[in-house]
C-alpha cells in the first residue's frame, strides 16, 4: 500500500480530527489515527470511544488498498516540522512497518493493525431519524449555548445541548440552573418532531470542524448515537441519555420592567465594579430608576466597594436586582448586538437578556439568569 500527499493538506485534517484523542486512552490502538485507502480516497480516523471523528481526502498518486492505524503524536509532531512538500508513505501490510520519504529524507515508524480500531456504532432503523441543516445554522447555535451547559456529574443531561428539531424551527438549548440559552432558527426544519442531548466534548469539536464547512449536512440520530454527515468530515457521537428538563417552564412570561442599553458600555462597566465585588459570591446591584442604571458592588471584608452609573431607556418603576457578576459577563460577551434587551419582574424571577436587534431574521435567541439575594 502506497501513497502520496501534500504535507500541509494532511496536517491540516490530522488537526483537525486529533482533538478527540483523549491524553488518557482505555485501549492503546486509541492513540493511533487509522488510516483508510480505498482507490483514490483516504479516510482518516480518530476515536475516544465516546466520539469519533472520520475526515475524507482525494488523492492523485496510489497504490492499493488497505487499513493501517498510525502514531498520532510521531504523525503531528512530524508534520508540523515539514514546509509544504508531498510526502510519499509506503506500507507494508504483513509486518505493519512505514517509510514516510519527504524530498530529503526517510522516516521510519511502525504501525498497527487497523483491525483492532474500534467500528463505529450502527443506528437502529427502527428508531432512527433524520433533518437536514446549514453548516452555518449549527455553528451559530452550538456557538450561542455551549458556554451555559453544566459541569454536573449528578446531572449529566445538564451537561449537554439539548437540540430539538421539529416541523417549524430547530432549537438550542443549554443550561446549569443558574443561567439558561434558547436559541431558535426558522430556517431550518425538520419532516417530524425529535430530539437529543449533544454531549459538551462532541459540540466542542464540531465547533472548530463546522467553520471549514459550507453548506447543508445531514444529521442522523437514534436514541444512543448521533452522526454528522459533514462534506468533508464526519463525527460520531454517543448521546446523553435521559429527558432534558421542560426549560419553557422556567422562562417568565409577564416582565413588565424593559431596559435597553448599550452592551458594550454596560460590559465594560461591569468589569470594572466586578472587580470590588465579594470573591465568594461575586454580586453586583442593578438600581434601575428613570433612564440610569447604576452598577454596584462591595466587599465588606476588605471594605472595598464601587459604583457607576449608565444612561439607558428605561420607564418602569424603580427596582433593584442582583446578579452573579461571572454569570452576567458571560451572557453579555455572547450577544452580539449592539445594545441588549434586559427584560425583569421583580427581583426574586429571572431576568431575561435579549439582542436588540437579530443577526438574522430567522433566528430567536433569548438568555435568562437568576437573580441572587441582594443581602446575601
Amino acid at each position: 500500500m502506497k501513497f502520496v500527499v501534500s504535507s500541509t493538506e494532511l496536517l491540516g485534517h490530522l488537526q483537525a480530527i486529533s482533538r478527540v484523542i483523549s491524553s488518557k486512552n482505555t485501549l492503546p490502538i486509541l492513540d493511533n489515527f487509522l488510516f483508510n485507502l480505498s482507490g483514490n480516497d483516504l479516510e482518516i480516523t480518530a476515536s475516544d470511544l465516546e466520539s469519533t471523528l472520520i475526515t475524507r481526502m482525494k488523492l492523485e498518486n496510489t497504490e492499493g488498498d488497505g487499513v493501517i492505524a498510525l502514531p498520532a503524536r510521531i504523525l503531528l509532531d512530524t508534520l508540523k516540522e515539514f514546509s509544504a512538500q508531498p510526502l510519499t508513505f509506503e506500507i507494508n501490510q504483513e509486518t505493519m512497518a512505514v517509510v514516510l520519504s519527504s524530498e530529503n529524507g526517510k522516516f521510519n515508524l511502525m504501525g498497527q493493525n487497523g483491525i483492532d480500531f474500534p467500528a463505529l456504532p450502527v443506528i437502529k432503523k427502527d428508531k432512527k431519524f433524520s433533518f437536514t441543516i446549514d453548516a452555518e445554522v449549527m455553528l451559530a447555535g452550538i456557538s450561542k449555548t455551549l458556554f451555559a451547559t453544566a459541569d454536573d456529574e449528578l446531572r449529566p443531561v445538564m451537561g449537554g445541548i439539548f437540540i430539538e428539531a421539529s416541523t417549524d424551527r430547530i432549537t438550542f438549548v443549554a443550561s446549569d440552573a443558574h443561567k439558561l440559552v434558547r436559541y431558535q432558527r426558522s430556517d431550518a426544519r425538520a419532516d417530524d418532531n425529535a430530539s437529543f442531548i449533544l454531549p459538551k466534548k462532541p459540540a466542542s469539536l464540531l465547533r472548530n470542524i463546522l467553520p471549514r464547512e459550507t453548506g447543508p449536512f445531514k444529521v442522523e440520530f437514534d436514541t444512543k448515537n448521533a452522526f454528522f454527515n459533514l462534506n468533508d468530515y464526519k463525527v460520531v457521537c454517543r448521546l446523553v441519555e435521559g429527558n432534558y428538563p421542560n426549560y419553557n417552564s422556567v422562562i417568565p412570561k409577564n416582565n413588565p420592567r424593559k431596559v435597553s442599553v448599550d452592551r458594550v458600555e454596560f460590559y465594560n462597566t461591569l468589569k470594572r465594579v466586578s472587580v470590588f465585588s465579594n470573591q465568594a459570591s461575586n454580586l453586583v446591584k442593578l438600581h434601575l430608576t428613570g433612564n440610569q442604571v447604576t452598577v454596584s458592588a462591595q466587599d465588606i471584608d476588605f471594605s472595598i466597594s464601587a459604583n457607576e452609573r449608565l444612561k439607558c431607556l428605561y420607564d418602569g418603576d424603580e427596582i433593584e436586582i442582583g446578579f452573579k457578576s461571572v454569570f452576567l459577563l458571560e451572557i453579555l460577551a455572547n450577544i452580539s448586538s449592539q445594545d441588549v434587551m434586559i427584560e425583569l419582574a421583580d427581583p426574586t424571577r429571572a431576568g431575561l437578556f435579549l439582542p436588540a436587534e437579530a443577526e438574522n431574521a430567522s433566528e430567536d435567541l433569548l438568555m435568562l439568569l437568576m437573580p441572587m439575594m441582594i443581602n446575601a
